[in-house]
């Protein structure tokens, strides 16, 4: 019997039927944002537009930093957030449920040897943690991230591995180049350009991004890149083990419901790239699920935030005459009202 298949029928009471019901009512309680930021402070973060051409930036003293967020079939915040992103019609995402992708330009020299991408939290989560949970820790290292590491039982709990070999996707770009906008539609192909391609071959980088993901694994070749003063990175994390609307864990074999054991206040699902050794903290990117009041509070706030938005537009089309742009068909034109996304839309009245 492999390896899989006992881990599924050990969590087996975790994935029936019955329990995906449950999930799916569970789910439509909450109210999904998404907001990024260069530092842990949430006063310091912008919203996220999920699945739109419309990036957040923002920069602190390490670097200038562009992100992206594409979920499928997202329902939440912020207004203009779109429902789908061509993203996954491409033949090399039809399985992902969701990517973050980024840009950046250091403004100082990098090493890269302690540089982590993951998860972590301020507050301990080990009364929450669902049964089946270091099953799923077992099958990510061994079958789909093996250079992964995670205390889930401490106090400030982290999921963290190396920042070169988590990105599914890396491309490294020219000096003194500017962030262009990323594409939502166009997903990003490993590679470089310009005098990345000279970075890459003096390195020795493989082409392919699993043997590049394979090869920073090794301490001793992360010693020797380091992420260089006004140069540009690129990069996409995405995978099909998350399903944000469901608020599940979906690995081979078997799927682990999340959203009964967090509790029912607000719960954020925090990715950083930062370096470990240091503690310096590049930048954050928060899925937060709403509940309850924060939702209809978390609404009423983007819709002050959208409503000045409008108005900015407004009045610099009055001084320059531009034409009224035409809406795109989005979670943030006439189908997103308050009313859907009232406490009573979100299932709860």
């Amino acid at each position: 019997m492999s390896i899989i298949s006992s881990l599924a029928r050990a969590v087996r009471s975790e994935t029936s039927s019955p329990d995906n019901v449950e999930e799916s009512l569970y789910a439509e309680k909450y109210l999904l944002r998404v907001t990024a930021g260069p530092s842990y402070d949430p006063t310091t973060h912008k919203p996220v537009f999920v699945n739109t051409n419309r990036t957040t930036c923002f920069e602190n003293e390490f670097m200038t930093t562009q992100v992206k967020v594409r979920i499928r079939e997202y329902r939440g915040l912020p207004r203009g957030s779109r429902a789908h992103s061509d993203y996954f019609d491409d033949p090399g995402h039809k399985r992902d449920r969701y990517s973050i992708s980024f840009s950046f330009v250091p403004k100082q020299d990098l090493e890269s040897l302690h540089t982590v991408w993951g998860n972590d939290f301020d507050h301990p989560v080990r009364d929450r943690l669902p049964p089946g949970f270091n099953m799923a820790v077992r099958i990510v290292k061994e079958f789909i991230d093996p250079g992964i590491e995670c205390d889930a039982y401490a106090d400030e709990p982290w999921l963290y591995g190396p920042s070169l070999s988590c990105w599914f996707a890396m491309r490294i770009g020219e000096i003194g180049a500017e962030l262009a906008p990323l594409d939502d539609e166009r997903p990003l192909e490993e590679g470089a350009d310009g005098s990345g391609e000279h970075v890459r071959a003096r390195l020795g980088l493989p082409h392919q991004q699993h043997k590049r993901r394979k090869h920073f694994l090794s301490a001793k070749n992360r010693e020797t890149f380091a992420f260089e003063k006004g140069r540009v990175y690129h990069g996409d994390f995405f995978n099909p083990y998350i399903d944000f609307n469901k608020f599940a864990l979906r690995l081979p074999g078997f799927s682990i419901g999340v959203i009964r054991y967090i509790g029912d206040k607000t719960h954020n699902l925090r990715y950083v790239f930062k370096n470990r050794a240091t503690g310096e903290v590049y930048f954050v990117v928060v899925f937060t699920l709403l509940f309850g009041d924060d939702v209809q509070k978390a609404v009423d706030e983007d819709l002050v935030r959208h409503q000045a938005e409008m108005d900015a537009e407004t009045r610099v089309r009055e001084q320059t005459g531009a034409a009224v742009p035409t809406p795109p068909e989005s979670i943030g034109s006439d189908d997103f009202s308050t009313k859907e996304f009232s406490v009573k839309g979100a299932g709860l009245g």
